[in-house]
């Protein structure tokens, strides 16, 4: 079992609780349509799709899909990560050539190469934080914040032991240059709208 394995399963198991029971309680309980839901460390939060994030959610969606086939782009769909209890379904994920779901139906965070959350003030917080450590735990290779209400996208590379070493901040309406990532391509935010 390798750490980042040892690390999932220790936050999976944590008080006797899991994210399997978690989902399955959430699963039976009335989510309002439309509403997105999370569990961060142990947490669950349901956030609304606005337009605004739907729209951005889509351009970057629709600029993945230029280049990689539709069976590596996921959006809200969950994945677990390390640390306590953390069960994401990030707005939009990119999967490594060739992965599979394994017997637990559920895609492994191991071969998730990207993930781009887009900001809801309600939920902020975590994108920034608790999410953003995950990520870099889990070693995703790029994790993209776009935030409607700065009117900026904060890029962050090359994880280690729980951070992000590298940051690029681009205002809305600049290029965001991924050619030297893992990704490969770049990402227009000139029409990505603001809150």
């Amino acid at each position: 079992m390798t750490v980042l394995e040892d690390r999932i399963e220790m936050a999976n198991e944590s008080k006797g609780l899991t994210l399997d029971m978690l989902f399955e309680q959430l699963e039976r309980m009335p989510v309002p349509e439309g509403y997105k839901v999370e569990i961060v460390e142990g947490a669950i939060f349901m956030s609304p799709q606005r337009d605004t994030h739907w729209e951005i959610i889509l351009d970057i969606v629709e600029r993945l899909r230029t280049k990689y086939p539709r069976k590596r782009v996921k959006s809200d769909v969950r994945v677990d990560y390390p640390g306590h209890l953390n069960g994401f379904a990030s707005d939009v994920t990119l999967m490594a050539e060739g992965a599979s779901k394994p017997d637990t139906g559920y895609w492994r965070c191991q071969d998730v190469q990207f993930v781009a959350e887009v900001i809801s003030r309600g939920t902020a917080t975590n994108d920034y934080g608790p999410k953003k450590t995950a990520y870099a735990l889990a070693d995703v290779p790029v994790y993209l914040i776009v935030d409607p209400y700065q009117g900026k996208c904060h890029l962050y590379t090359q994880p280690k032991d729980g951070e992000y070493f590298t940051e690029l901040s681009v205002t809305f309406g600049a290029d965001i240059d991924m050619t030297n990532t893992v990704l490969g391509l770049t990402l227009k935010t000139d029409e990505f709208p603001q809150d």
